[in-house]
């Protein structure tokens, strides 16, 4: 096992850390030492939290941190920022609010930027989750860049996710649109004490009740994925997941108990029953065809990266189509011996 990885798993912070660095610039043996990790992970309850600028997502995983610390839990933290795209710099200011863990040797809060990534998730956040698994973090909690309608790749990456909403930003409108509302194991609407958090929770209950009737079970079928223990699970309808939605204000710690109840009953419901665990195979393999996707892509790269910039000025110059120069730049990677042999898809 690689020193840094035998230090991780033996619990010692300063080797997390400077491995999260390593990971997280794809500096040296980091793949050498993601592997050496891995037989560590899956120990780890992953939450993910996402939600539209402002609506308080890291204030509330401030709250959730001390919650879980105070049952003794040990907490990691990954807080991802936006990059700029005009210079590159990001603030990583997420943590700032979560100051009074600092010094609490079971808290760890890394803050990653997104360097251009889509989806509220950093390019390196998914081997980080497992970085931080390792270290036998108890509860991992991914807070997301604030994100759109449709830009939930957290929710491949985690095992329950948190989408948090607050009165008076448009959640009304927000409620009724596809990614934010199927995405959600739990809502929590925050700054319930504002007015229009009567609204903002109705509109959430509406489009629950309207996703309920259209995917509600045939009669007979209600109970086909019964708990494994025989007995009911919170959230459980027919074998389907049915969001809760929570009222907090987190600034004042109000309603943060309810929350961290309901995400522990969806904690339960994926592993105690058999469409839970249908669930998590199925996130599990998204995840793989994500890495997938990305180590064909990095090795396509290596292998003929010239032709791509070749390709790249033939399209500009009107000279090809792209559809044709990306067929041709697969059958340069099959024939360059990389991909050669090995049924690479295009």
């Amino acid at each position: 096992m690689h020193p840094l990885a035998e230090r991780l798993v033996a619990g010692d912070m300063r080797a997390l850390a400077r491995v999260c660095r390593l990971v997280d610039d794809g500096l040296g043996a980091y793949r050498t030492i993601l592997k050496d990790l891995f037989p560590a992970t899956g120990h780890a309850w992953t939450i993910g939290i996402t939600g539209v600028p402002g609506a308080g997502k890291s204030t509330l995983t401030d709250q959730l941190i001390a919650w879980h610390r105070a049952r003794g839990r040990r907490v990691g933290v990954l807080c991802v920022d936006p990059t700029s795209p005009f210079t590159g710099g990001a603030i990583l200011g997420d943590r700032i609010r979560m100051q009074r863990h600092g010094l609490d040797e079971e808290v760890f809060i890394r803050s990653l930027a997104t360097r251009g990534a889509l989806g509220g998730l950093s390019r390196s956040a998914a081997d980080l989750i497992r970085v931080v698994d390792a270290w036998h973090a108890d509860v991992v909690v991914v807070e997301t860049v604030g994100v759109g309608q449709d830009e939930l790749e957290v929710t491949r990456r985690v095992d329950t996710t948190l989408v948090v909403v607050a009165p008076g930003m448009g959640d009304d409108v927000q409620a009724i649109k596809a990614g934010i509302l199927e995405c959600a194991d739990t809502f929590a609407v925050n700054k319930s004490d504002r007015e229009g958090a009567d609204a903002a929770v109705r509109h959430l209950e509406l489009m629950l009740a309207l996703g309920h009737e259209v995917t509600a079970p045939p009669l007979g079928h209600v109970g086909a994925h019964a708990p494994a223990s025989g007995r009911p699970v919170a959230g459980d309808v027919g074998g389907r997941w049915e969001p809760q939605i929570v009222r907090c204000v987190a600034t004042a710690g109000t309603g943060v108990d309810e929350l961290a109840t309901a995400l522990e009953a969806h904690r339960v419901w994926l592993h105690g029953t058999e469409a839970g665990a249908a669930r998590r195979r199925e996130r599990l393999a998204e995840a793989m065809r994500q890495d997938l996707r990305a180590a064909l892509l990095d090795a396509a790269l290596r292998a003929i990266g010239p032709e791509v910039e070749r390709a790249v000025a033939r399209v500009a110059g009107r000279e090809i189509d792209p559809y044709s120069a990306a067929d041709e730049l697969v059958a340069a990677f099959r024939s360059s011996g990389s991909g050669a042999g090995r049924g690479a898809a295009p």
